[in-house]
């Protein structure tokens, strides 16, 4: 027994050391594969990613804690001082997983792209653009931040609509990628904005959404949503600027404006009593309540539910054959239903940009910006 007691502890420090050896020189490497990644991983896991190499190279966080409006340096302290006591040794092994599930992931996606290839427009980083069988399908892609959009999607979500509507395809579909349809505006928006800048990026965010809005009420082919998912704020209220909107039984719909100390947009304003009745909209739009497909559909939001496990393949079926009908009856018959409140639409985009500029330099909408961030740094 006693000569037990002093081999196994004697097998186990050896173990140990050269564990630690290969985990520095693994973590090194690390490091270098890192920079072989070809898209942005998203801010969520460059947090992670950043406060694992400090614990890793420094030990716990021992940095003063940052003031409340320097937004990327509190995120970057909050996710550092989350590891607590984690060792160095754990934190360079959760490193390398990390990057190592990182580059798995996106070998994985890049055979998938492969098969989308055909039909795929250059020029697009955030979304997926392909036009096959007169349909051309914009989808969302940045599933790491579930589809979140932000000023770069923006940008290139304008780019493609315009593009749609002038191509030979006879329909448009948006969709996402992923799990998500869209949980909306990429709160990181906000960040990393000294108080003096707050107007002008306020200013030119009302200026970005008016576009972005502007181009779904000008569209002038038929516009199709296919929500996949969960879908949340801007990519919920431009659904009533949609001519079809399908989705599918887990996916759900939230506009959680005054929790966020914002207020409605997308038309949503109008268009949404117009749907659904005032007192419905009332309860989305003013009290955050989320709905259910089954509910979407049943205030009129949503065209039709289908069950997750058939969702893509009878979708999908049924969006080829509206692209075999004639495209020019089609896009006529289009913009005559839309034209009798194209005037009143864009009245109410620009008067809810205007009303949301002012909400976004409100103290009211940044410290329920700051709560949010700090909510979830605690998760």
């Amino acid at each position: 027994r006693q000569v037990q007691a002093v081999f196994i502890p004697a097998i186990h420090l050896h173990m140990t050391a050269a564990t630690m050896q290969v985990s520095q020189k693994d973590f090194e490497k690390a490091q270098e594969q890192l920079k072989l990644l070809k898209k942005d991983p998203g801010n969520e896991t460059k947090l992670k990613l950043y406060a694992l190499f400090k614990q890793a190279t420094e030990g716990p966080c021992s940095s003063p804690k940052p003031g409340m409006l320097d937004f990327v340096k509190k995120a970057k302290w909050d996710a550092w001082n989350s590891l607590g006591n984690l060792s160095q040794d754990n934190a360079r092994q959760k490193y390398t997983e990390l990057v190592s599930s990182l580059l798995s992931a996106e070998s994985g996606a890049q055979k998938e792209d492969s098969s989308l290839e055909e039909g795929r427009h250059d020029g697009y980083e955030t979304i997926i653009v392909t036009t096959k069988n007169n349909i051309t399908k914009i989808m969302f892609n940045r599933p790491d931040r579930k589809n979140a959009v932000n000023h770069k999607m923006y940008r290139e979500l304008i780019k493609a609509l315009g593009e749609a509507g002038k191509d030979d395809s006879t329909i448009a579909v948006i969709t996402g990628n992923g799990d998500y349809y869209s949980s909306g505006n990429d709160l990181n928006n906000f960040t990393n904005i000294q108080p003096g800048e707050m107007k002008k990026m306020a200013s030119d965010a009302a200026v970005l959404l008016k576009e972005f809005v502007g181009c779904f009420i000008d569209f002038p082919k038929p516009l199709i949503a296919v929500v996949n998912g969960p879908a949340i704020g801007i990519c919920v209220t431009v659904l009533g600027l949609c001519d079809v909107v399908y989705a599918s039984d887990r996916a759900t719909f939230h506009s959680p404006f005054s929790q966020l100390g914002q207020s409605p947009e997308g038309c949503s304003s109008y268009l949404f009593p117009k749907i659904m009745g005032l007192a419905k909209a009332n309860e989305m739009l003013l009290f955050n309540k989320k709905l259910t497909a089954a509910e979407a559909c049943a205030q009129g939001l949503v065209t039709e539910v289908f069950p997750e496990r058939t969702f893509q393949k009878e979708v999908w079926a049924r969006l080829e054959a509206y692209a075999s009908l004639p495209k020019n009856s089609l896009a006529v018959s289009k913009q005559l239903l839309r034209s009798m409140e194209k005037e009143k639409l864009h009245e109410v985009n620009s008067k809810e940009c205007e009303v949301l500029k002012e909400r976004w330099i409100s103290d009211e909408c940044i410290n329920a910006i700051v709560s949010f961030f700090q909510k979830k740094s605690k998760l």
